[in-house]
């Protein structure tokens, strides 16, 4: 009985070994077909789950773009509000100090005089004409002469008048290339040279000890005090005895549509 049970369990496991020796092969010769029946199934099943699966990512992904760029406008805006309520104290520091600075004119008896400031509107700008040059549209029959001096927002002097036509002008900024004012830094009493350096920039060369700092302004002498470059950089070496400041007009050219031309009386 033992002899018969042992052959019957050795007959299943050659049986099974056959089985199997039999599938491998199938699988062997038809492995293409066969490959391509499962990838074809689980294509089908897997299919609408992948395309789910990626639109949802896809608007993941939108939706983290979205507050990402949301939370870049707030804080954009904080710094707009910020760097405005600064410019409004700023300017309300100016205009408190210039109404006391023509008040003590008046008092001393050297209350400025009172030139006109003709308006002209921009024809040519330095993109449009020679380089750091202006045409206007007034000239002689306004009442513009050679030498006046021109002016952004009637207060910031940004060139003089060179040549004068019948009703048009021809205006050297003074950031034009090679051109030199005389101007005197803010805080100090003594006369420097700022030289243009063409697309609203300026440079002064100074003593290296003298002491000058990002913002300071270059102001035009007279009575009255207007700003013609805000100093952007300072460039010095130890071996060299001058320093050099990088300067900036207050204005951008480009944006101007219109000057005001003092006509001296």
């Amino acid at each position: 009985m033992s002899y018969l049970l042992d052959k019957k369990i050795k007959r299943k496991k050659f049986f099974k070994i056959t089985t199997l020796i039999v599938i491998l092969v199938i699988l062997f010769y038809f492995r293409s077909s066969i490959f391509n029946g499962f990838s074809y199934g689980s294509n089908a099943i897997f299919r609408p789950v992948l395309i789910l699966g990626r639109g949802l990512g896809e608007n993941l992904k939108n939706v983290s773009s979205f507050f990402a760029f949301k939370n870049s406008l707030y804080n954009e805006n904080i710094d707009l509000k910020y760097k405005l309520n600064e410019n409004i104290a700023k300017l309300a520091n100016y205009n408190s100090v210039l109404t006391e600075n023509i008040n003590l004119k008046e008092i001393l008896g050297r209350k400025s005089a009172q030139n006109t400031l003709t308006l002209a509107a921009i024809l040519g700008k330095p993109n449009q004409s020679l380089y750091d040059t202006l045409i206007i549209d007034a000239g002689v029959e306004q009442g513009i002469k050679v030498a006046d001096r021109v002016f952004a927002f009637s207060s910031v002097p940004i060139g003089r008048v060179a040549e004068v036509y019948l009703n048009s002008s021809k205006v050297i900024l003074f950031s034009n290339s090679g051109e030199k004012t005389q101007v005197m830094v803010s805080g100090e009493n003594f006369f420097m040279e700022i030289i243009g350096r063409g697309g609203g920039n300026f440079e002064m060369i100074l003593p290296r000890d003298f002491i000058l700092q990002k913002g300071d302004e270059a102001i035009l002498p007279g009575i009255m005090s207007h700003v013609v470059g805000i100093v952007e950089t300072i460039i010095s070496d130890p071996r060299d005895p001058f320093q050099k400041a990088l300067l900036v007009s207050p204005v951008n050219i480009q944006e101007l549509k219109f000057v005001e031309v003092e006509i001296q009386k």
